[in-house]
């Protein structure tokens, strides 16, 4: 049992990455809408490639969403409403009409034409309220036909023949010179607009109710295709009316196949394909990115990323298709980019693209355009510290997206009339959100440890608290950084690798030294040496400390690791030669031995380009200083020895780095130093 568990224990970085690639496969196939896959492409002016497609079963041809729309607009402009009329509103009126008479006439007018006018202004309500009194609806047209709703009769009239309350002073004003009570004009106003109130009123409620009764008998299809019938041969070409006819195949088909009975099945065959993707991510990983590929935070931050963008597709997905290339896919290769490198940001992409390819629709088109705004994103993004190459290339990628949505409309449509200007807004929403990638960077960095140019950028400058603080305590050292860090830059932009890594490196490798500055030479002001009290063996621990020292104080100043590691491998495991010949010179004395071990470095050796770029520049640097009359072939002859030296003692065993890239970098610390010492080509006289 103990046996099994120590196995686990040595086995726990693989388990948990095994862990990692199910967990992560099974919740993006969770996240999957529930539904089978069609085994056809579908993409209308496209030439049919597979076998002539006969019809496996019966079934409709449904109508498009935009059919359907345009059928459901036109239910709804002739449906027609129902307006309920109040007649306890007209009999009020009639009722209050000898009230509201003797309120506004005078005695002496009623005493003369009182009779003549309440009978005018009974004919006049009736009239009025023949066919009820309305408030004007906004969107109602007066030549609409409307039911009017009496009691428990409905009538249809046009809406036109409704008295409308607006025109009551005019219609007033007819009736009034009409009777011949034109000295009664102004009265006669008062008294109607006293009288008259609307009471005809939308029923909503039973309009809606009519309206829904008709719309829920709107027909989805048209037409049926009989079984064996044949829909599409061979090498014809997908017109609209084919692409009709095969998408109701699809539908019909995904929810016939996507039932509880074989559930389980589909789901282990996404299942599988999901995890054959991660897989040969792992695969690459292994093979490609060895080192990221050992650190568990490193992978994990890799999956998360594809969750996300996953997650947000799935997300657009049933929110709204329409708006599925709002999606900021392109965030993924440039945070990864940004982090590690460009092949493992444009593998990783292209596994996402596939695995989305499951459930989007159009899915070659969508991958095809995803895979080359990918490529570009790769091809165009850099120094992501410099603000304006950001944006530089999310143009590129925005104006890619359009381009090749443009080319496919053409195949597709035979022309630029099918241009959906919807999608062309999405491509340029996904760019303004691509632009939200720095903020996420920044995220990523304090939540995995990981950093990014932008964190160099602020790493390499200088007047930081840290580099102010050794410059102050270690100017010597200091220097000696600064010198280090301009050929350790030069080095790296010569054969490719990440410059401003190693500048940071650089800067800060040698942060230790300011525990005890005075006991490097850098430091020493006057021709006082500390070591010279000291024995051999104790003034080498204390050279081979600072290294200790230096990476304390970078996880006390939360340096990420990435710099720690070029304080740790900077000396990798190499001598403090000096001391160690110094004590082997006094043992002589004494008859004894030294051990070799308590005068070499803890190490690590260098374990990638970048760290093998500094032990040389380091060294180099270093070394030149005790040149007292340096020329150009003593240069070089100091260069080849110290490389040589660490290469003969396998300092760059572990180091991702050639023998064709030192041999470069060799040449490059040869000119700089040279430069540095202001040396020139002794021609002959």
């Amino acid at each position: 049992m103990s046996k099994f568990i120590n196995n686990l224990y040595k086995r726990q970085a693989l388990i948990y990455k095994v862990f990692l690639l199910v967990f992560t496969a099974v919740v993006i196939v969770y996240l999957f809408p529930k539904g089978s896959k069609f085994k056809y492409e579908l993409t209308q002016g496209k030439p049919w490639q597979y076998e002539t497609l006969y019809a496996p079963f019966d079934f409709a041809i449904q109508k498009s969403e935009a059919e359907i729309k345009r059928e459901k607009e036109k239910i709804k402009e002739n449906h027609t409403p129902y307006f309920n009329y109040n007649i306890s509103v007209a009999d009020t009126a009639l009722a209050h009409l000898n009230d509201e008479v003797e309120a506004v006439f005078n005695d002496s007018i009623l005493d003369v034409d009182g009779l003549k006018i309440v009978k005018f202004g009974k004919y006049t309500l009736k009239n009025i309220y023949k066919n009820g009194v309305i408030k004007p609806e906004k969107h109602f047209d007066g030549s609409q036909i409307i039911f009017l709703k009496r009691a428990n009769k409905a009538e249809e009239i046009l809406y036109n023949n409704i008295f409308q309350i607006k025109n009551l002073g005019t219609f007033i004003a007819e009736q009034v010179n009409r009777a011949g009570f034109t000295q009664y004009d102004f009265k006669l106003r008062k008294l109607f607009f006293n009288l008259v109130k609307p009471n005809v009123f939308l029923n909503r409620e039973l309009t809606q109710k009519s309206l829904q009764s008709k719309l829920t008998q709107l027909s989805y299809t048209e037409g049926i295709v009989t079984q064996g019938s044949r829909i599409i041969s061979k090498g014809e070409v997908i017109d609209s009316q084919k692409l009709r006819v095969l998408e109701s195949l699809k539908k019909e088909y995904q929810s016939s196949v996507w039932n509880p009975s074989n559930y389980v099945v589909i789901i282990t065959g996404y299942s599988l394909l999901v995890a054959l993707a991660l897989f040969m991510l792992f695969l690459f990983l292994k093979k490609y990115s060895n080192a990221i590929f050992e650190n568990n935070k490193k992978v994990t931050f890799v999956y998360v990323n594809i969750l996300f963008i996953v997650l947000m597709t799935v997300g657009m997905l049933k929110f709204d298709a329409d708006y599925i290339y709002a999606v900021p896919i392109c965030i993924l290769p440039i945070t990864l980019k940004a982090f590690f490198d460009t092949r493992l940001g444009l593998f990783v992409h292209i596994i996402t693209v596939l695995i989305i390819g499951f459930i989007v629709p159009i899915s070659y088109e969508y991958m095809f355009i995803q895979i080359i705004a990918g490529i570009v994103t790769i091809l165009s993004f850099s120094e992501l510290y410099k603000r304006a190459n950001l944006f530089v290339s999310v143009g590129k990628i925005t104006l890619v997206y359009i381009f090749a949505y443009l080319a496919f409309t053409i195949i597709q449509e035979g022309g630029f009339g099918g241009v959906n200007g919807l999608t062309v807004l999405m491509f340029i929403i996904n760019g303004i959100l691509t632009l939200f990638v720095q903020p996420l960077i920044y995220a990523y960095e304090k939540i995995f440890g990981l950093i990014s140019d932008m964190s160099l950028l602020e790493l390499s400058n200088t007047n930081s608290k840290l580099l102010k603080e050794l410059s102050n305590k270690a100017p010597g050292t200091f220097h000696h950084s600064l010198n280090v860090a301009n050929l350790a830059e030069a080095a790296a932009n010569e054969i490719g690798a990440n410059a401003m890594l190693v500048r940071v490196g650089a800067l800060h490798h040698d942060i230790g030294k300011m525990i005890n500055p005075t006991y490097f030479t850098e430091n020493q002001t006057t021709s006082v040496n500390p070591h010279d009290e000291l024995p051999a063996k104790e003034s080498a621990q204390i050279i081979v400390n600072h290294v200790v020292h230096g990476i304390e104080m970078a996880k006390s100043y939360n340096l990420p690791d990435r710099i720690i590691d070029f304080i740790r491998t900077h000396h990798g495991t190499t001598t403090v030669y000096y001391f160690y010949r110094k004590a082997q010179e006094a043992a002589k004395e004494y008859g004894g031995e030294v051990d070799v071990t308590s005068f070499q470095y803890p190490g690590p050796t260098p374990f990638s380009r970048e760290t093998a770029i500094l032990m040389m520049a380091d060294s180099v640097e270093a070394a030149s200083k005790s040149l007292k009359e340096p020329t150009a072939q003593l240069i070089d002859d100091l260069v080849e020895k110290i490389i040589d030296k660490q290469m003969e003692q396998h300092q760059f065993f572990n180091a991702t780095i050639t023998f064709k890239e030192i041999q470069t970098i060799k040449k490059v610390l040869k000119r700089k130093v040279n430069n540095i010492y202001h040396l020139r080509i002794e021609y002959p006289e």
